[in-house]
């Protein structure tokens, strides 16, 4: 029988996490940080790392590594969130391709810490690789392979259908593009961990705690958070809460909450994995307009993730990470079609979570030395990594220090909010509609060069 929610495969083997003390009145720190994701506990890591004398409080709505953090499929990528070429025009190719550096960085900052901290997260370096399955996604991958002559930071490389098949044997693999900078891992551990290693530096972590409040610092008062438990004041309050900024009634329309599912098998026999192949761990990624993304687990698994029903009316968010049967079908469909001898591995779990997609579809870390709030997020699914030098930059933002990651370009944005309903939920399901709709039509050997796949291109920002 599949274990359906219950937060998501990654906590099945250990349990939940036994809970931390909730806040248990007012408080005043120095720092106090809303939301126990990446984001949060990466900043108050390195904030703590850098000053240990800071006095630091991190507030969590149910348990560190309840959201995103603890759901996702797993990907250690460089992405540059929403592309690289949106920020040319604003901050010129050099700044561009240093961001790209800092990124391919930061995936190996992220290794060395978990090493250093003892975290034991099966983090593997295996690269990504981005596989084209029919005539129309070969069209997409020849253009991303042209275009990455221009980004020699990627050190991307172009395989043939043969090199691909000898990588990963995915059924009716055309060809594909390998990017070096990337692991696989498993996210519960690495959230996990990193939760045990702020508080080992001395960081408070309270949970059950939900904020429902933050309010900038006005003259002779620090900013604040409120939550049902207490106040805590701080002279800089972080936010942290991703895919459930939404509930923040003065962020409503920040971010949409996106829904991104995902399946797990039971292990595979070492037969099937012979015939697989799969040896070099690498995270996988097709070119469908609503892509797909896998890994291969320690254990011997596949787990693969895509969009279930992307968006709920309202902003609304997914609590438990239940997955509706339709979806759970249509990920099995396609883990079936990729991986013909998986197809008798039965599906042993299935969840959901919720992502940040700002407007513009990039990703912000903002810092406002007047008012003592920043934040950072947006990350549209490719967080994992993003959150570290997220974490980074808004610890040298706090701290007053002048560094090469306060350059970058995602640093103080602004960002045009979400239409108010219908129209965010209409502009949704619009788009992922003509995504499925391109996808099944390029199934069936037609190239989607209308209106129709442009459009969706055009909505998402790809």
């Amino acid at each position: 029988m599949t274990t359906n929610g219950n937060v998501s495969f990654w906590y099945a083997a250990d349990g939940l996490p036994a809970p931390r003390p909730a806040l248990a009145g007012d408080l005043e720190v120095d720092v106090v940080i809303v939301g126990a994701g990446y984001t949060g506990l990466w900043s108050a890591y390195y904030l703590a790392k850098a000053d240990p004398a800071l006095r630091i409080a991190v507030l969590e709505s149910r348990f560190a590594g309840f959201g995103a953090s603890g759901r996702n499929g797993g990907w250690l990528a460089n992405s540059i969130t929403g592309g690289r070429e949106g920020y040319l025009k604003s901050h010129g190719r050099a700044l561009v391709g240093d961001f790209q550096r800092m990124l391919n960085d930061t995936i190996d900052e992220v290794i060395d810490v978990a090493a250093a901290e003892g975290i034991e997260a099966h983090i593997h370096k295996g690269g990504e690789l981005l596989v084209a399955r029919n005539q129309a996604q070969l069209g997409r991958l020849k253009a991303m392979a042209a275009d990455q002559m221009a980004w020699p930071e990627d050190e991307a490389v172009r395989l043939s259908a043969d090199e691909t098949l000898a990588r990963i044997n995915v059924a009716g693999a055309l060809g594909s593009i390998h990017i070096p900078h990337c692991a696989r891992l498993d996210p519960g551990r690495l959230v996990r961990g990193l939760a045990g290693a702020v508080e080992r530096l001395g960081v408070r972590i309270y949970e059950n705690t939900l904020v429902t409040e933050i309010q900038p610092a006005a003259k002779g008062s620090n900013a604040y958070a409120v939550t049902e438990r207490g106040t805590v004041r701080a002279g800089h309050v972080l936010r942290a809460t991703e895919g459930f900024t939404a509930n923040l009634a003065s962020a409503h329309r920040d971010w949409l909450p996106m829904n991104s599912s995902m399946i797990v098998t039971t292990p595979l026999d070492e037969d099937i994995w012979e015939q697989l192949g799969w040896e070099g761990l690498e995270t996988l990624e097709d070119f469908a307009h609503a892509y797909v993304y896998a890994q291969r687990t320690h254990d011997g698994r596949i787990a693969i993730g895509g969009r279930g029903v992307p968006y709920r009316y309202g902003s609304r968010t997914d609590m438990d990470g239940s997955t509706q049967p339709a979806t759970i079908k249509a990920l099995t469909g396609i883990l079936h079609s990729m991986f013909p001898a998986a197809s008798a591995a039965r599906v042993d779990h299935a969840w959901s979570g919720v992502l940040g997609v700002p407007r513009d579809w990039r990703a912000t870390v903002n810092y406002d030395r007047a008012t003592g709030l920043g934040f950072a997020g947006g990350y549209v699914g490719t967080g994992v990594t993003a959150t570290n030098l997220a974490g980074r930059t808004l610890a040298d933002l706090v701290l007053g220090r002048d560094t090469a990651a306060t350059a970058m370009p995602w640093v103080n944005r602004t960002v045009r909010r979400w239409e108010p309903e219908p129209l965010r939920w209409l502009a949704v399901k619009g788009m992922y509609g003509l995504y499925h709709r391109a996808d099944a039509q390029e199934a069936n050997g037609r190239m989607t060069t209308s209106p129709l796949a442009r459009l969706a291109n055009r909505i998402s920002g790809r």
